[in-house]
C-alpha cells in the first residue's frame, strides 16, 4: 500500500477509464481523532481510501491510498447501490470555450428537466454527464457521526486505517492546530 497526498489519490480516480457513474461512496468521521474517513469504490477501478481534515475554511490536508484493485462482493455489500445521498468528482474545465459548451449542456440539461417528470437522482446523473464528472454516484455520508458501513470497511482494512491514520495524526501535529478547523 502506498500512501500519497489525499489530493493524489483524487487526481488517480479522476483519471481511471471507466464508467463514470458506477462509483460509490462511503464517508463520516473518524473514528479516533480529527477529520473524516471517505472510501471511493469502483467495480473495475478498485477501492480508494482517503482520510481529511480541514486545517481551516481554505485549506483540506489529508491521505489516502488505494486498498483494493477491485470492489468484490463482501465490500460492495458496504456501499451503497441507490440513495439520497450523491457524490461528484471534477475536474475543471481546460478553457473558457471548454466551459463554456458543459455550461450549454447543463443548459440543456435543466430544460429537459423542467419540461419532463424526473426524479433528483436522474437530473444529478443527467447533470454530472453533462459536466463530464469522471466520477459520481450513491454515497452514504453522516457529517455528524460514522455509517455503520464506514465502521464495517474499516475492519475490513483494519492496518490500512491504521497506517492512514498516524499519517493523519503526523500532519495535525506538523500543522499545530491540534484540532480540525470547525
Amino acid at each position: 500500500m502506498r500512501i500519497r497526498d489525499w489530493q493524489d489519490v483524487v487526481a488517480d480516480v479522476t483519471e481511471r477509464d471507466v464508467a463514470a457513474d458506477d462509483w460509490r461512496a462511503v464517508a463520516g468521521d473518524r473514528s479516533g481523532g480529527v477529520g473524516e474517513d471517505l472510501y471511493l469504490a469502483h467495480p473495475a477501478a478498485g477501492v480508494f481510501f482517503l482520510k481529511t481534515y480541514a486545517k481551516n475554511p481554505y485549506e483540506v490536508r489529508g491521505v489516502g491510498s488505494r486498498v483494493a484493485r477491485s470492489l468484490d462482493d463482501e465490500i460492495g455489500s458496504f456501499l451503497p447501490e441507490e440513495g439520497t445521498g450523491r457524490f461528484a468528482v471534477r475536474s475543471a474545465p481546460e478553457d473558457e470555450d471548454h466551459a463554456s459548451e458543459q455550461a450549454s449542456r447543463v443548459e440543456e440539461v435543466v430544460r429537459a428537466h423542467a419540461d419532463a417528470p424526473t426524479t433528483p437522482g436522474d437530473m444529478f446523473d443527467d447533470v454530472m454527464e453533462a459536466m463530464e464528472s469522471p466520477a459520481f454516484g450513491p454515497m452514504a455520508y453522516d457529517q455528524y457521526d460514522r455509517p455503520d458501513e464506514l465502521g464495517e470497511l474499516s475492519e475490513r482494512f483494519e492496518e490500512a486505517d491504521r497506517l492512514l491514520s498516524a499519517e493523519l495524526d503526523e500532519l495535525v501535529e506538523e500543522d499545530g492546530v491540534g484540532r480540525g478547523f470547525s
